[in-house]
């Protein structure tokens, strides 16, 4: 007997398909036989959209945080989303409370841990390099495998202060002396360029924030891509959106998707004040964005399932088949007029909007507002 069985969800591809959930895990995709016995089924009768579970790579959900913060559950499963990584608001100092209160949360949750002791302390967490203890770091990771899943850089002035790629150099030394664990890169404001800091990157990095519209942006004032660029996505750098509320741009979105420059992953780099009052509001809006720069829902879905689970490792997520993490998002892909704003103050009017209306994590259904609202099992 099967956990949980759902009926004639909709895949992305425009498929129906039933899915089978046993002991947390997907036991079965596809055909599921009629008198196939569960505790739970549940019909979704062909009128949404089922994928893996959403995964925000970039996301700021430390409670205790002065600077930038929220909770866990309020970004993850309330918002559709059943993954989150939480991208370097702690450092040492924190970490062990912020895992204890992951303890408590529906959600999953990762964390990228910020090379700085303070992490988000304050803004200019690099400025100081003594707050990067290496000895540290790595007793950090070691005590806490499978939540601190990666480290966190801020390379921009108004975090480095004087010390330009300094803390770079360290985060590469502090990667490689730990299980070469992913490394992400914020860009922002230079110094350092963007140039010197693309060149000490390697495969498997992640520049977020890719499509910021500062002047230390991935493309030249022609609007062409940086040569610095060019050569870390060819040596495997992948790029990841962080969208926040300022470090997105419709204008660089468009222009580098139009060169074939597209996202690795989409995120939302959300916390309490810009899910509250935007640009960001939730990581269904974000992914909402990338039809009105290019992307297809096929596409778009990739980026926060498969996609994502491969840059941050998590090998038992991110895909719908057989063995994997029953971690599903269930969504409706409205047609209504909509007006999306970035963080340079461009609005662009669009026609679809992703409305999530349940997270399953681990086989255990919670249903959104808006699915309660639309009764979604009712049919």
């Amino acid at each position: 007997m099967y956990d949980l069985i759902i009926r004639r969800a909709k895949l992305v591809d425009g498929t129906l398909a039933d899915v089978a959930i046993q002991d947390g895990k997907i036991a079965a995709v596809g055909q599921v036989a009629a008198d196939a016995s569960a505790h739970q089924q549940r019909d979704l009768a062909g009128n949404y959209y089922l994928s893996a579970g959403w995964i925000d790579s970039h996301v700021h959900c430390y409670p205790s945080s002065p600077i930038y913060h929220d909770e866990p559950d309020r970004v993850g499963v309330v918002s559709g989303v059943t993954s989150v990584v939480d991208a370097g608001s702690t450092g040492t100092d924190d970490i062990d409370e912020f895992y204890a209160l992951t303890h408590s949360a529906k959600t999953n949750v990762f964390a990228f841990l910020n090379i700085s002791r303070i992490g988000l302390l304050r803004q200019n967490e690099l400025a100081d390099m003594a707050d990067i203890n290496k000895q540290e770091v790595k007793k950090a990771i070691d005590g806490k495998p499978g939540f601190i899943i990666g480290i966190k850089a801020r390379m921009s002035s108004s975090v480095v202060g004087q010390n330009g790629t300094q803390p770079l150099v360290l985060a590469k030394e502090i990667q490689q002396e730990n299980h070469q664990l992913p490394l992400m890169v914020h860009i922002g404001n230079n110094p350092p360029d963007l140039d010197e800091i693309a060149d000490l990157l390697t495969q498997g990095d992640i520049i977020t924030h890719c499509y910021n519209g500062k002047p230390n942006r991935i493309l030249t004032p022609a609007g062409t891509l940086r040569e610095s660029i060019q050569r870390a996505l060819q040596r495997g750098v992948l790029l990841d959106v962080g969208h926040g509320t300022a470090s997105f741009s419709f204008a660089v979105a468009r222009q580098a998707i139009a060169l074939g420059i597209l996202p690795h992953t989409i995120s939302s780099d959300i916390y309490c004040r810009n899910r509250i009052s935007g640009p960001v509001y939730s990581l269904a809006t974000v992914m909402s964005k990338f039809f009105s720069v290019g992307l297809s829902l096929p596409q778009v879905i990739d980026c926060v399932t498969e996609n994502a689970a491969a840059a941050l490792r998590l090998t038992t997520k991110g895909r719908l088949k057989p063995g994997f993490d029953a971690d599903l998002t269930i969504f409706e892909l409205r047609t209504a007029p909509q007006v999306f704003a970035d963080s340079e103050g461009e609005s662009v009017s669009a026609e679809q909007l992703l409305v999530p209306l349940a997270a399953v994590v681990a086989g255990e259904v919670l249903l959104t507002d808006e699915g309660k609202a639309a009764d979604v099992f009712s049919l």
